[in-house]
């Protein structure tokens, strides 16, 4: 009330407290913070502590009490033969495996996509189990089959075709290669779904024109299917190289490391096995962020050749 006996509006305080708009950016937000530590605390501080380490002469004499070195460890990467060695092992790696997962996934996909192929779920289901089970069993699984003397792999090459057996897993040449195959195992059929997935969004009246006008299948395949699958094919194809580039599983599991004699390392396997087992924790440091440099340009690389080729 005022003097004159007329009620007064009180102040509005704290209204956009109240709002239902802001109220809900707030929770929102509070949403975002739990995510925010996970990443700084996994993901940040790792990597700007290993940027720190890199610089460093951290080593197992040295663990507490490095010092700053400067770009030495840089130096001493890039100046070990073994490094180009292995960098060229791990681009053939990269672009083998790669290749081989999107041609074998996207030709399942385009069979599976017929009509007249019967049980298709059940197909897709069993295609499906190398991508979904556990990478050391199926590596360790595929190392039995690989073995020299009475392994399934030298046993069918032999009935079939009637070869000597081969040293799948002493012989430098023969396990790298039969460690792409087992690599290119497990990731063909995440292709295959990508594949499949684009193919339902091609609309059925594309093919339907194309078959009056009289176009073979492969016409159809390379005219047709093939840009219009492009845009989500992409993407994957990116994925699969950042994958193949950095898949320490099936090397460490199927070669045991790098065996025979670390001729089988790629770049990420090198890397874990001089930090961890000869404990140049600083030079490891520093070939770790060459990696991901390398991968980082690869891929923008590759990203930029493919938004020309559009």
């Amino acid at each position: 009330m005022n003097g004159y006996g007329e009620a007064s509006e009180a102040p509005v305080i704290g209204m956009a407290e109240w709002d239902p708009a802001s109220r809900r950016r707030t929770f929102l937000t509070l949403c975002l913070v739990p995510a925010l530590v996970v990443l700084l605390l996994l993901i940040v501080y790792p990597l700007f502590y290993n940027i720190l380490l890199s610089f460093s002469d951290a080593s197992i004499y040295r663990i507490r009490d490095w010092k700053f070195s400067g770009v030495r460890q840089y130096a001493m990467v890039f100046g070990e033969p073994e490094f180009w060695l292995v960098f060229s092992k791990t681009v053939a790696w990269t672009l083998a495996s790669t290749f081989l997962q999107i041609v074998i996934g996207v030709s399942l996909a385009v069979v599976l996509y017929q009509g007249f192929v019967r049980g298709q779920k059940a197909w897709r289901i069993i295609l499906l189990l190398p991508w979904a089970m556990p990478q050391y069993i199926t590596a360790l699984t595929w190392r039995g089959m690989f073995h020299g003397d009475g392994g399934t792999v030298n046993a069918f090459l032999a009935k079939a075709f009637g070869l000597p057996p081969l040293e799948w897993l002493t012989s430098p040449f023969e396990t790298f290669i039969a460690v792409t195959l087992v690599n290119v195992w497990m990731g063909f059929p995440f292709m295959m779904i990508v594949a499949l997935t684009g193919l339902r969004a091609i609309p059925a009246s594309v093919y339907e024109a194309a078959q009056l006008e009289g176009a073979s299948p492969w016409v159809q395949f390379s005219r047709l299917t093939a840009p219009l699958l492009r845009p989500v094919m992409l993407p994957a194809t990116t994925l699969g190289i950042i994958w193949n580039f950095n898949n320490l599983n099936v090397i460490w599991l199927f070669s045991n490391g790098g065996e025979p004699a670390d001729s089988t390392h790629i770049l990420v396997s090198y890397v874990y096995k001089a930090a961890f087992t000869y404990y140049r924790f600083g030079w490891s440091a520093a070939l770790s962020i060459v990696i991901f440099v390398i991968l980082f340009m690869f891929v923008q690389g590759f990203l930029q050749i493919t938004r020309q080729s559009r």
